[in-house]
């Protein structure tokens, strides 16, 4: 029986600065968790605990493997400083073969 092929995603979460991305993004590349992180300033409105709450923050795009998605995600809240921190993620349903086989080589099994 042949194995199916990998299914990639794109894991999304913000923190509050910037340093705190990179560390992030900088632990994840070397456990081999995701292949890599797009870091960008973001403006960010919400409410919080019933108070609405402006702030600039740093948006993370994690590109990884879908099974690895659950140890991403420990890493993540893990690291945090928020109670509850944004995590979802996205399926990628289609890319260039050559950017997917890069993130399939540099990430774990």
């Amino acid at each position: 029986m042949t194995k199916p092929p990998p299914q990639f995603i794109i894991i999304y979460t913000t923190f509050p600065h910037r340093r705190q991305a990179r560390k992030l993004a900088m632990n994840l590349i070397k456990e081999k968790l995701i292949a890599c992180a797009n870091i960008f300033k973001i403006d960010a409105i919400y409410e919080w605990k019933k108070e609405i709450n402006e702030a600039r923050e740093y948006g993370v795009f994690l590109k990884t493997r879908a099974e690895l998605y659950p140890r991403v995600e420990a890493k993540i809240k893990e690291l945090h400083p928020y109670e509850v921190p944004c995590i979802i993620s996205w399926k990628i349903k289609q890319g260039s073969k050559d950017f997917l086989d890069w993130i399939a080589n540099n990430v774990k099994e």
